[in-house]
């Protein structure tokens, strides 16, 4: 009973023993298989790495050696070596983890997660410019000669590889980041739930996954700002050509809704983030397109100033260190002097140039955004009626999004980058300044070491001087007399016209006689609501800066339009009462000599008193304005408003800015209406008094 009762528990045992030896079997075969996926992980990062450094140290450095232009070597590897610092950083975390047997995973795992940032940062910059190098390589196999220049670096560099088209080893990042996923995710099907390091595995595979995603977005945005932004000019023709009924009807669409929102009607789409990052790229913009013009004028000047050499020319003296003279200006002429104005130009104003060429990309992208908004605001808007979109439309929404993210995302490294170049280029310019100071100075200091008044007491040098500086001042007399018998007369001797006159008189009475300035040069306006004027010209101040504060930029009033002008082509113009009834004007700063006065042939007075029949006029509400937001302000019909600006800050005169009862903000012009100023009782209207007919 005994035996048998053993047997039938051995008999028992025995079935249940079998599942046991297939789980441990089971076990064995996960854990290995784990081993090998990380190994994998590993010995592949080591490859990649190595390929890299071959890349760069061999393959481009060898192409650099040769010196070939046409090679775009920049457009080619990118940003490859960020790709490799961040790799090498990866692939020794990846080392020191296989060191920690019982918490590698979990440090793998956490290695994904800290370099993540950084990996997509790294590899977005190089897999959006990716397609660019390919298309530089299709231009190189085109050609021969470059062709062959490639495949001989190859062979000479990396002749193990085998590698015959640079292709191979330009795809290698592309390709090892969308690895990465499938990495984890195999070391995560080889590792049981129950381990500790599952969580940190699934956190890291989703981690990649999401790199390799907004990698994806990131060159899905690019590729259509690509399409938006494609150098080159249309002419008119071509953008007839370009007309058809979809597009007029499009465009008329998007007009049509500017036009409502402007007035008000349908809300318009805000973005305090985007307004203020377009804000300071359109500051950067103005500042960039200033300094360029004041550079190119300074060159012009230097240009100028080096045309003309005295020290060539008889200069009428005899004696003494002219001859010195002419040796210093000569020298600086053809070296100091020369030598500066071409490092002014190469590095300085090309620099400029090349700036104010890479701010279009980003300006005509901020006009497609605008453009797109438009469309984006018109199907929301459909779709929130009726609940559904075209394909066309769903596309152009999402055209908007991609542009929109794109320039929220890149606009403030864009403004940091183009900042820095600005600063670069002015402390450049600084220093050539210093320089040339320098330079003249140590020229000028060599020549007077070679004076022979050098050793001369201080009051026989004084004495000396004085002599020379009258002597020239005597010369100097002399020249000034026979300038003025050939230079043209200045700007307040240019007699005016009875039209122009009659302008002044009505600037005179709107804004006073101190608000009134005269045009020294001729102006031509380069930016929006500037104004062109002639020399001469009287102009009426209305404020010394512009909306956005510039004090480089004044409104006027030239009688007609109001715009801006440079205050440098600007003096005041003043009128003096003389005991004849005529106005005269008097040029300011003529410190020490004669001032000189233009009489205005204006209609003979009995009495000195000057008298206008111009009719004062101020600006009045003619209709109550109720403010719809904070930049708006309430008018009651017939409240007198005080006009500083006839234009919102993109120029647009359908809207002024004004102040009313101590605040600003903009109202509808057309609610604006101009009145004469009623004369206190007992007042007539002044004007002139026209002498008595002769009988």
């Amino acid at each position: 009973m005994a035996n048998d009762s053993t047997d039938e528990l051995t008999a028992e045992e025995t079935p249940e023993a079998e599942p046991i030896y297939e789980t441990l079997t089971y076990l064995d075969k996960t854990e290995q298989n784990q081993r090998l996926a990380v190994e994998e992980l590993i010995n592949t990062e080591t490859s990649y790495v190595q390929n890299l450094q071959l890349c760069i140290s061999d393959i481009r450095n060898h192409l650099q050696k040769k010196q070939l232009p046409e090679i775009d070597l920049e457009g080619l590897f990118s940003n490859i070596d960020d790709v490799l610092h961040i790799s090498r950083r990866f692939l020794k975390g990846l080392e020191a983890a296989m060191n920690q047997e019982h918490e590698q995973l979990y440090r793998i795992s956490t290695l994904f997660q800290e370099l993540k940032e950084e990996m997509e940062n790294v590899y977005k910059i190089y897999c959006g410019d990716y397609d660019q190098a390919l298309l530089l390589l299709e231009i190189y196999r085109n050609e021969p000669r470059l062709q062959k220049e490639i495949v001989d670096t190859l062979t000479v560099t990396v002749p193990h590889i085998g590698a015959s088209d640079l292709s191979f080893f330009l795809v290698m990042p592309v390709q090892r980041v969308t690895k990465y996923p499938l990495l984890l995710q195999k070391i995560l099907e080889n590792t049981p739930v129950s381990d500790s390091a599952y969580g940190a595995l699934q956190a890291a595979a989703a981690a990649m996954t999401d790199v390799n995603a907004n990698i994806n977005e990131y060159k899905r945005r690019k590729e259509v700002a690509n399409k938006y932004n494609k150098p080159g000019y249309l002419t008119l023709r071509e953008r007839l050509a370009r007309l058809n009924p979809h597009s007029i009807a499009k465009k008329t669409t998007r007009l049509s809704r500017l036009f409502m929102q402007e007035a008000g009607i349908v809300p318009k789409t805000k973005d305090k983030e985007f307004d203020t990052l377009e804000e300071k790229f359109q500051d950067l913009s103005s500042a960039v397109a200033d300094l360029k013009e004041n550079v190119a004028s300074f060159l012009s000047n230097t240009e100028a100033f080096l045309s003309y050499k005295p020290h060539e020319n008889e200069l009428g003296t005899e004696g003494g260190t002219i001859q010195q003279y002419c040796q210093l200006e000569g020298k600086l002429h053809s070296t100091v002097f020369a030598e500066f104005r071409r490092r002014l130009e190469n590095l300085v104003y090309l620099p400029l140039v090349n700036l104010s060429e890479t701010l279009k990309g980003p300006q005509k992208l901020i006009k497609k955004r605008l453009d797109k908004q438009l469309d984006y605001e018109e199907f929301e808007e459909k779709k929130n009626e009726t609940g559904s979109v075209t394909y066309e439309e769903e596309a152009a929404m999402n055209t908007y999004l991609a542009i929109n993210s794109l320039l929220v995302s890149e606009l403030p490294v864009f403004n940091q980058v183009a900042l820095q170049w600005l600063g670069h280029i002015l402390r450049t310019f600084v220093a050539f300044l210093r320089d040339l100071a320098s330079q003249v100075l140590q020229e000028a200091e060599r020549e007077a070491a070679q004076l022979p008044h050098r050793h001369l007491p201080a009051p026989d040098f004084g004495k000396m001087v004085k002599d020379s500086l009258s002597q020239a001042e005597a010369q100097l007399y002399s020249y000034c007399k026979k300038f003025e018998t050939v230079m043209p007369s200045s700007v307040a001797e240019q007699p005016l016209s009875p039209a122009e006159e009659r302008k002044v008189h009505l600037l005179m009475s709107k804004h006073g006689p101190e608000k009134l300035y005269q045009v020294t040069s001729n102006t031509s306006g380069s930016k929006n609501m500037d104004l062109v004027l002639q020399r001469g010209q009287i102009v009426a101040l209305l404020h010394d800066r512009d909306t956005k504060g510039n004090t480089n930029r004044w409104l006027v009033d030239s009688g007609g339009p109001r715009g801006y002008v440079s205050p440098g082509k600007l003096q005041p113009y003043h009128l003096v009462q003389n005991p004849k009834p005529r106005m005269q004007v008097s040029v300011p700063g003529g410190g020490g000599g004669e001032q000189m006065h233009q009489p205005y042939n204006l209609p003979q007075a009995p009495s000195p008193a000057l008298h206008f029949r111009a009719q004062a006029l101020h600006v009045v509400a003619g209709y109550p304005f109720a403010a719809r937001s904070s930049h708006e302000v309430s008018l009651q019909a017939g409240e007198p408003v005080t006009v500083l600006e006839p234009h919102d800050k993109k120029g647009c005169t359908e809207w002024s800015l004004v102040e009313v009862n101590g605040q600003k903000g903009y109202v509808p012009s057309s609610y604006l209406v101009t009145v004469p100023i009623p004369e206190p009782p007992g007042w007539g209207s002044p004007a002139w008094p026209y002498p008595a007919p002769q009988t």
